[in-house]
């Protein structure tokens, strides 16, 4: 683990203060989930040997999907995969007739992420990659700038094997062309197209010379061949994270697209399980009743419901079984919840001791105190008891002399509450918060 950033500093503390993940920092504070990592790990080797993979990450709210999605996230771009995430939403989702889908899969594309460029926003530099070690291994066998521009179409005769294969390479071609002969329109065009951003055919021909877009109807396609693209230009493979996935469950309403939406969810499975697809790995997160709802969840969907469930044939204490696509998160210890307040109070004090802005002893009080709190919701809410957390350092921060002690004896925590229930509106789901605060130079009792 590398000496802490400021930035990353100032993005674990924002994002955990508000209940959000950061995108970046996050080995700083990781604590346990060792048996999931490491059946994460086991799934991008297997995309590096050309094969394919999914998982569905399942939790309660609040107990860590996201924040492990995140961190699969950055296990791969150490491993030198191209990671491309984002969350569904009612506008951005599997399978639509209105751009819903495309709008995600321009999501998904612009969001492309390398170690490099862990933020997203990679798409251009990982296809000038593919044509600087082009180009330099053309020229080294003697081939002029129109000899290698002859040659683009045998070096992406691979991806016209697929489906939609061929406007993909023809695309490529141009934007490798453009680059050649430094014309940015071109380069502009073809990176428009292939981030799925035209909406008519008839300009898409007129720009690049080719007769499809990306409509709702193939992003699937594309991004099976992008991950065949990714494993061209040198990297590992291409992992695909999607978030929110209880947006399909409990948010939208109609059932002939919940199902046509679980369709493409089941399409993704029987391919990356029987070879359909190589090069790239899917990671869905959701919540516990996205998954097990027997009205709307994806169980409801009786062909999902023979691979997502498993029989419970051996019931071993201590043994997991990893080989099934559901990972179910399981809730922190006390021991390991202890840790992950230890490291963002070490964030807090930019890993120096001398600056910790409480003891150790603090810490216990704290989850004493929130044990007293939450009762039995004490180990399923990490999100409730890391946000109080986070605000009371923050408070001691920017109140120094200020007793913890007397903070803590000020400060009560309320359970975010997860509505699922569906509505037209997503916006009605969003959990419902208390937060009550009080003029800053008197001490502060809030709820979170």
């Amino acid at each position: 683990m590398g000496k802490l950033k400021q930035r990353e500093r100032d993005a674990i503390i924002q994002s955990l203060s508000t209940g959000v993940v950061p995108r970046i920092g996050l080995e700083h504070i990781q604590v346990g989930r060792k048996n999931e990592v490491n059946a994460i790990l086991s799934d991008l080797e297997k995309i590096q040997n050309d094969g394919a993979t999914i998982r569905f990450i399942i939790g309660r709210y609040g107990s860590g999907k996201s924040f492990f999605l995140n961190l699969c996230r950055i296990v791969a771009l150490e491993k030198k995969f191209v990671v491309a995430q984002a969350d569904i939403s009612l506008e951005r989702r599997l399978y639509s007739s209105d751009n819903h889908a495309r709008a995600l899969y321009t999501e998904l594309v612009h969001n492309f992420a390398v170690r490099a460029k862990p933020e997203g926003g990679a798409l251009s530099g990982l296809i000038e990659r593919w044509i600087s070690d082009l180009d330099q291994r053309l020229r080294k066998e003697g081939k002029s700038t129109d000899e290698i521009l002859q040659q683009i179409p045998q070096e992406l005769k691979c991806l016209q094997e697929f489906v939609s294969g061929y406007d993909f390479a023809t695309v490529l071609g141009k934007y490798f062309e453009g680059y050649q002969k430094g014309d940015d329109a071109l380069m502009a065009s073809a990176i428009r197209w292939l981030s799925g951003e035209y909406s008519t055919k008839t300009e898409a021909r007129q720009d690049l010379g080719v007769r499809t877009i990306i409509e709702d109807g193939n992003i699937y396609d594309y991004l099976k061949l992008w991950g065949r693209f990714v494993k061209m230009a040198g990297y590992s493979g291409l992992l695909v994270n999607l978030d929110e996935l209880a947006v399909l469950s409990h948010r939208l309403n109609n059932v002939q697209a919940r199902n046509s939406n679980y369709e493409t969810i089941l399409h993704i499975i029987n391919d990356c399980n029987q070879g359909g697809v190589s090069g790239i790995g899917f990671i869905f997160a959701g919540t516990d009743e996205c998954l097990k709802d027997q009205r709307r969840g994806l169980v409801s969907y009786g062909a999902l419901a023979s691979r997502l469930v498993t029989r419970d044939d051996f019931n071993v204490a201590g043994l997991k079984d990893f080989s099934g696509p559901v990972i179910e998160l399981e809730n922190l210890s006390k021991e390991d919840t202890y840790v992950l307040l230890y490291n963002i109070r070490n964030v807090f004090a930019y890993e120096d001791p001398a600056k910790y802005l409480m003891p150790d002893k603090g810490i216990e009080s704290f989850l004493q105190h929130c044990q007293k709190t939450l009762g039995a919701e004490f180990f399923l809410t990490p999100r409730d008891i890391v946000r109080s957390y986070v605000r009371m350092l923050s408070i001691l921060e920017q109140n120094p002399g200020t007793s913890w002690e007397v903070l803590l004896s000020n400060t009560s925590i309320e359970k975010s509450q997860d509505n699922l229930e569906p509505c037209e509106n997503s916006e009605e789901n969003i959990p419902k918060k208390t937060i009550v605060s009080k003029p800053a130079d008197e001490l502060v009792s809030f709820k979170l």
